[in-house]
């Protein structure tokens, strides 16, 4: 305890070198950080300023409510357009293929003449470079600013998806989806820490939700480019214009991107320097720290040992069985109900519409309902996904609509996958077993979607019966690991209390020390398990 106490305590000669470092200088109340193109790339330590806002707000009710309040609307204005556009563009980026599907690309005449089960691997081969790059893109980080890293990451995914443009056969196409794979690996664990480092544990589901939602701006998004690019009659076939135009847009908002989002809440040039002592301080009842650039061996080896971390594999993995199938296939699915190109397109708008219902009605039940409620919501919101997928399947083939119908109603399984999320960036303390387990959810998602594609059989196009049954199966043990998550999690917080009671009895007796108090362990990167104060939410 007093070892730990010793190593945050205030050192005025540090936290001057560590200003100077920064670049301010003046009273320390009042400094202001000017913006400069080397605090993007450069890596600083803020300890001495995690050390100061602990000092100004690190009791309870030394923050006003009301100044908390415009800050957090304040972040809100700032991080989730930032997460969202990003989010937008990283699914449309993966749909395109989807919608070139529809435009030529299989075709001999106006594609690559892609025969057999080519199509579906140009669809998995994506998530095994995915899958390669995953473990060391998380890795790296941790260890440069995150909001530059992906900045640099979103521009080559638009650089990426132009040069797919001048494919010319399947191995060329392939090789570039395969590295569009591994720059697109770190998105959502990316997405996850910035969401982690700026909003409490409560803040958390309703903002994974609010970014996560772009997913179906970015499906209708795609459904509308497709509609235009479609009605363009270049020397070019419509599938290449589509990969030139999508991937220009998102090249362009990376260098936004670059500019606009901060690295951290303790650098952020969008706030003021009272703000971001608020915004830090705010955040000590999280108990999960906020960033920590050092690569720590036991955090990964408890990571290892810790059976939450393999039941977030398989949750990714059987979440996005479905994914992988309807991410590539759903233009082809919809137009086997019997409509055209261009209206496929469009049909996709209320299926994205769709998806950001689900989430949002999602994220607004799970507000209201009490506390630790995240799990019995995401079990609640497979209960459509489930119907939906048995309704596509048991309605007679001529029931065109209705099991259009049936097809937009499995979309609610994303609100489960969101809330999930939340699981991981809520429940886990210490940087390098965060990273860890943003990454491993993600490995199993890549798995999950490398495998989704190969249960559409072309002989059983435009129905793919075998592929709509691997949803349902995917989506029931989805429930069943959901419900074993959250069995976990309650017996967890229950040892805690019993081993908090037998901690503090024996520091009354004398026996041992006191209990650390929150502010102590409050940016110690102590992993949940190792601190005492760490409480699971479910």
């Amino acid at each position: 305890m007093e070892d730990f106490k010793q190593t945050i305590q205030h050192d005025e000669h540090s936290s001057e070198a560590i200003t100077s470092e920064l670049g301010v200088t003046g009273h320390r109340d009042s400094r202001e950080e000017r913006f400069s193109f080397k605090s993007l790339f450069r890596k600083v330590d803020n300890q001495a300023f995690f050390t100061e806002a602990l000092e100004k707000y690190g009791k309870d009710g030394s923050i006003d409510p009301v100044a908390e309040k415009r800050l957090v609307r304040k972040l809100d204005y700032l991080i989730l357009p930032c997460l969202s556009i990003c989010y937008c563009f990283y699914y449309v980026d993966k749909t395109t293929l989807s919608y070139a599907a529809i435009f030529g690309i299989k075709s001999k005449a106006t594609g690559l003449d892609l025969v057999g089960t080519q199509y579906s691997w140009l669809s998995s081969i994506f998530y095994f470079g995915w899958l390669i790059w995953a473990i060391p893109s998380n890795l790296l980080l941790q260890r440069f600013p995150p909001g530059t890293y992906l900045a640099f990451n979103i521009f080559m995914w638009g650089a990426l998806l132009m040069c797919q443009a001048a494919s010319t056969k399947f191995a060329h196409l392939a090789a570039l989806r395969l590295l569009s794979g591994a720059f697109e690996a770190i998105a959502d664990p990316a997405f996850m820490l910035f969401t982690s480092m700026f909003y409490t544990r409560a803040e958390q589901p309703n903002r994974i939700s609010f970014w996560y939602s772009a997913n179906g701006v970015g499906t209708a998004v795609g459904g509308l480019l497709g509609y235009a690019i479609g009605h363009i009659h270049g020397d070019l076939a419509s599938w290449r214009y589509e990969f030139i135009i999508i991937g220009c847009i998102c090249a362009t908002w990376a260098l936004v991107l670059l500019v606009i989002l901060p690295n951290s809440p303790a650098t952020s040039v969008f706030l003021t320097r009272d703000e971001r002592l608020m915004a830090v301080a705010r955040l000590r009842k999280n108990q999960t720290g906020i960033e920590n650039r050092k690569f720590k061996m036991s955090q990964l080896i408890e990571a290892a040992l810790d059976v939450k971390t393999w039941l977030f594999l398989l949750l990714g993995f059987v979440g996005n069985i479905p994914n992988g199938g309807i991410s590539n296939f759903s233009t082809l699915i919809i137009k086997g109900l019997g409509f055209d190109t261009l209206n496929t397109a469009l049909l996709a708008i209320p299926q994205g519409a769709l998806v950001i219902f689900w989430i949002g009605t999602g994220a607004l039940l799970n507000h209201r309902l009490p506390k630790n409620s995240r799990t019995l919501v995401c079990m609640i919101f497979m209960i459509p996904t489930i119907a939906g997928t048995l309704g596509f399947l048991l309605a007679p083939e001529h029931a065109n609509i209705g099991r259009l119908i049936c097809f937009y109603m499995t979309g609610s399984y994303q609100t489960t996958f969101v809330l999930s999320l939340s699981l991981i960036t809520s429940n886990t303390g210490g940087q390098t077993k965060k990273m860890i387990l943003a990454a491993t959810i993600w490995l199993g998602a890549c798995i999950g979607n490398i495998a989704g594609p190969f249960f559409y059989k072309t002989s059983q196009a435009p129905t793919y019966r075998l592929g709509i049954g691997s949803m349902l199966v995917a989506n029931c043990l989805e429930v069943l690991i959901i419900l074993i998550l959250r069995i976990i999690f309650i017996r967890a917080n229950k040892a805690k209390e019993r081993r908090a009671a037998e901690l503090q009895a024996e520091a009354e007796a004398g026996h041992s020390k006191p209990l650390p108090e929150e502010n102590d362990t409050a940016f110690s990167d102590m992993t949940d398990k190792e601190n005492i104060n760490f409480r699971y939410v479910y």
